[in-house]
Protein backbone atom coordinates (compact mmCIF):
# COMPACT_ATOMS: atom_id res chain seq x y z
CA UNK A 1 0.00 0.00 0.00
CA UNK A 2 1.69 3.29 -1.11
CA UNK A 3 1.48 5.98 0.96
CA UNK A 4 -0.24 9.58 -0.95
CA UNK A 5 -0.03 12.09 2.11
CA UNK A 6 2.03 15.48 1.14
CA UNK A 7 4.10 15.67 4.00
CA UNK A 8 4.48 19.33 5.01
CA UNK A 9 6.02 21.17 7.68
CA UNK A 10 5.71 22.89 10.91
CA UNK A 11 5.35 26.51 8.08
CA UNK A 12 2.82 25.06 6.34
CA UNK A 13 0.68 24.27 8.96
CA UNK A 14 0.78 27.69 10.64
CA UNK A 15 -0.43 28.70 7.74
CA UNK A 16 -3.59 27.32 8.50
CA UNK A 17 -5.85 29.53 11.01
CA UNK A 18 -8.39 27.14 12.29
CA UNK A 19 -10.93 28.20 15.20
CA UNK A 20 -13.68 27.31 17.42
CA UNK A 21 -17.06 28.15 16.83
CA UNK A 22 -20.58 27.41 17.19
CA UNK A 23 -22.86 26.99 14.26
CA UNK A 24 -25.51 29.57 15.37
CA UNK A 25 -27.68 29.03 12.11
CA UNK A 26 -28.37 25.81 9.61
CA UNK A 27 -30.60 26.22 6.13
CA UNK A 28 -31.23 23.93 3.30
CA UNK A 29 -29.94 25.92 -0.20
CA UNK A 30 -32.75 25.62 -2.26
CA UNK A 31 -31.97 23.45 -5.56
CA UNK A 32 -29.72 21.32 -3.84
CA UNK A 33 -29.87 17.86 -2.43
CA UNK A 34 -26.56 17.78 -0.27
CA UNK A 35 -26.21 21.24 1.06
CA UNK A 36 -26.60 23.64 4.15
CA UNK A 37 -25.90 27.36 4.36
CA UNK A 38 -24.55 27.33 8.12
CA UNK A 39 -23.41 30.47 10.20
CA UNK A 40 -21.06 29.92 13.06
CA UNK A 41 -19.63 32.00 15.63
CA UNK A 42 -16.39 32.59 15.73
CA UNK A 43 -16.24 35.41 18.03
CA UNK A 44 -14.26 38.20 17.48
CA UNK A 45 -13.98 37.31 14.17
CA UNK A 46 -17.78 37.05 13.93
CA UNK A 47 -20.44 35.17 11.85
CA UNK A 48 -18.78 33.44 9.02
CA UNK A 49 -21.51 31.41 6.26
CA UNK A 50 -20.22 28.61 5.09
CA UNK A 51 -21.63 25.77 2.53
CA UNK A 52 -21.62 22.68 3.60
CA UNK A 53 -22.46 18.87 1.92
CA UNK A 54 -23.81 17.30 5.67
CA UNK A 55 -27.51 16.81 4.74
CA UNK A 56 -27.91 13.19 5.01
CA UNK A 57 -24.98 13.52 8.02
CA UNK A 58 -26.62 15.98 10.23
CA UNK A 59 -30.19 16.86 10.64
CA UNK A 60 -30.54 20.90 10.62
CA UNK A 61 -31.85 21.12 14.26
CA UNK A 62 -28.83 18.71 14.89
CA UNK A 63 -26.28 21.50 13.98
CA UNK A 64 -27.45 23.86 15.86
CA UNK A 65 -25.45 24.84 18.96
CA UNK A 66 -22.82 22.15 17.56
CA UNK A 67 -19.26 23.45 18.89
CA UNK A 68 -16.81 22.71 15.85
CA UNK A 69 -13.72 23.36 14.19
CA UNK A 70 -13.37 26.03 11.45
CA UNK A 71 -10.83 27.12 8.78
CA UNK A 72 -11.36 30.61 9.23
CA UNK A 73 -8.61 32.00 6.46
CA UNK A 74 -9.79 29.44 3.53
CA UNK A 75 -10.48 31.96 0.49
CA UNK A 76 -13.90 32.29 -0.01
CA UNK A 77 -16.06 31.02 -3.00
CA UNK A 78 -19.18 30.28 -4.28
CA UNK A 79 -21.41 27.38 -4.00
CA UNK A 80 -24.56 26.74 -5.43
CA UNK A 81 -24.60 30.38 -5.57
CA UNK A 82 -23.88 31.07 -1.98
CA UNK A 83 -20.98 32.81 -0.64
CA UNK A 84 -18.72 30.31 1.29
CA UNK A 85 -16.39 31.94 3.83
CA UNK A 86 -14.33 29.15 5.31
CA UNK A 87 -14.91 25.26 6.12
CA UNK A 88 -16.48 23.28 9.16
CA UNK A 89 -13.68 20.80 8.99
CA UNK A 90 -15.15 16.87 9.70
CA UNK A 91 -13.58 13.38 9.23
CA UNK A 92 -15.14 10.95 6.58
CA UNK A 93 -14.00 7.33 5.97
CA UNK A 94 -16.43 4.51 4.95
CA UNK A 95 -19.61 6.81 4.51
CA UNK A 96 -19.46 8.11 7.98
CA UNK A 97 -19.05 11.31 8.73
CA UNK A 98 -18.05 13.22 12.11
CA UNK A 99 -17.57 16.77 12.57
CA UNK A 100 -14.48 17.77 14.47
CA UNK A 101 -15.75 19.27 18.34
CA UNK A 102 -13.53 20.26 20.89
CA UNK A 103 -13.81 18.71 24.21
CA UNK A 104 -13.77 21.70 26.54
CA UNK A 105 -15.54 25.42 26.67
CA UNK A 106 -13.28 27.45 25.58
CA UNK A 107 -14.72 30.74 23.76
CA UNK A 108 -15.70 30.92 19.87
CA UNK A 109 -12.71 32.23 17.99
CA UNK A 110 -9.69 29.79 20.30
CA UNK A 111 -6.89 29.81 17.82
CA UNK A 112 -6.39 25.79 17.70
CA UNK A 113 -2.47 25.49 17.56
Amino acid sequence: MSDERQIIDISDFNKLDLRVGTIVEAERVAGTKKLYRIKVDLGELGIRQTISGLVGYYGQSELIGKRVVFLANLKGARIAGEESEGMILAALKDGELALLTVDRLVPNGAKIQ
